[in-house]
């Protein structure tokens, strides 16, 4: 039996938050403890559907957010939202936007990932793929990534080299 080798993450975000889903059943609790400490009538059946209601399209959103606009970098890889980039196929790291009044080529690129650009509240990062085309890649913590991204190739290369 063999074990295969697990890549180290480097970086990741989640997309969204599983704690998320509590906060709506959180706050009908907070309204049905007021409703029993001012002994008005108590709304049972609106706050339980009310929860429950919030709670589940909260959890829709959720999976959503985990499936389409989560980040992880590995010592092997870069998954953007469901698209898996090796790090072997990426040749460079373009520079960031340098002034506002030019655009970088990298900015009209394609967003790695199943969505049609880059996802709100993300910032994207040009990287030259080593077949001569340009993508961009995404997260909220685009400095983080960067770096992460910037150690993992110069890792990547260092490794090669021997």
């Amino acid at each position: 039996m063999t074990v295969e080798p697990v890549d180290t993450v480097l970086f990741a975000e989640p997309g969204a938050r599983w704690r998320a889903v509590a906060y709506g059943p959180a706050l009908c609790l907070v309204i049905l403890l007021a409703e029993l400490a001012t002994g008005s009538p108590v709304h049972w059946f609106a706050l339980i559907f009310c929860a429950a209601l919030i709670a589940g399209f909260v959890a829709l959103q959720v999976v959503a957010g985990r499936r389409h606009v989560s980040v992880e970098l590995t010592d092997g890889a870069l998954r953007s939202g469901a698209e898996v980039l090796p790090l072997s196929g990426i040749a460079e790291i373009l520079p960031p936007r340098a002034d506002a009044k030019y655009e970088d080529e990298w900015e009209s690129a394609r967003a790695l990932g199943e969505l049609s650009g880059v996802p709100r509240r993300r910032t994207g990062i040009g990287l030259r793929l080593r077949d001569g085309s340009v993508v961009q890649a995404w997260a909220k913590d685009h400095r983080g990534l960067r770096a992460a991204l910037t150690a993992a190739l110069h890792t990547e290369e260092n490794g090669a080299d021997r």
